[in-house]
């Protein structure tokens, strides 16, 4: 990939953030939708305390937010957009262009960045209006678990739309495995209260990480009382999510240029003709 591929992907992709900031419908669903079930938890159960920490729950959530947001937007919206993409022949026709789809991916990764940072951007200010939050303790912490945690999963959503059979599934085949994800990696409550195995089963998984590295950053030191090992462990967090995005970005690749390879004109004529019976 050279110099030239990437500014096309950047000047794409910054383009396309644009266009979506312009379109209510585009905006709403994929980051005030978000924004809107925050304030709905806090409003709920955000003064509720979180029993032995000095902590509400307004507090915890806007961490477990942040972290979702990355998620959300990797592992859902981008392996959608991919999805549609390729079934609308979009991937087809850039596969005829010098450095097509290497453009278009650096253009993917750009929007979703920025609606990372727009969607975090949201949900502190939504934090600290409604829910009364303190103000990040640290925010270069917040910052670079942000960063590397989108590093750690843009690839692997790449892979993941890459899999899906079409748009029109994806969403039923994506909510369940990220709703499941969001509730047993520590994201709504805190890890040590559900059962042992789940903690450990969680772990694997980079969204647990990433939500205990933006806790670090977030909420304050009497909050370790609810954290597997009574400690923030920073070097761990930062060297899961780069395992996650190093091992992301040697499968998807390679899973991309496999599904290109097989993009005809044939096939994408026969699921068009499918989609309109």
């Amino acid at each position: 990939m050279n110099l030239r591929t990437i500014r096309i992907g950047l000047r794409r992709g910054w383009a396309e953030h644009t266009h979506l900031l312009k379109d209510r419908k585009e905006l709403f669903g994929s980051m005030i939708g978000t924004v809107g079930g925050f304030v709905l938890m806090i409003l709920w159960a955000g003064d509720t305390p979180l029993e032995g920490t000095g902590v509400n729950v307004a507090t915890f959530m806007t961490a477990g937010f942040l972290a979702f947001a990355v998620f959300g937007a990797c592992l859902m919206t981008f392996p959608m957009a991919l999805a549609a993409d390729r079934e609308e022949g979009t991937l087809l026709r850039l596969r005829g262009l010098p450095g097509g789809i290497p453009a278009y991916l650096v253009g993917r990764a750009t929007t979703l960045l920025c609606q990372i940072a727009v969607q975090s951007v949201l949900i502190l200010a939504t934090g600290l209006i409604v829910g009364g939050v303190a103000p990040p303790r640290d925010w270069p912490t917040l910052i670079w678990v942000l960063l590397l945690g989108a590093v750690a999963v843009v690839p692997l959503g790449a892979a993941i739309g890459s899999l899906l059979p079409n748009p029109k599934t994806a969403a039923g085949i994506l909510v369940f495995p990220m709703l499941g994800l969001m509730i047993m990696s520590g994201v709504i409550v805190p890890v040590t209260r559900l059962p042992e195995i789940v903690g450990t089963i969680a772990q694997v998984f980079p969204l647990y990480w990433q939500g205990l590295g933006l806790r670090s950053a977030l909420l304050p030191d009497s909050m370790l009382a609810a954290e597997i090992g009574h400690s923030w462990r920073l070097p761990q967090v930062a060297g899961v999510l780069a395992a996650w995005g190093v091992a992301g970005m040697l499968i998807a690749p390679s899973l991309i240029r496999r599904v290109t390879r097989r993009e005809s004109g044939s096939r994408l004529a026969e699921r068009q003709l499918a989609a309109k019976r």
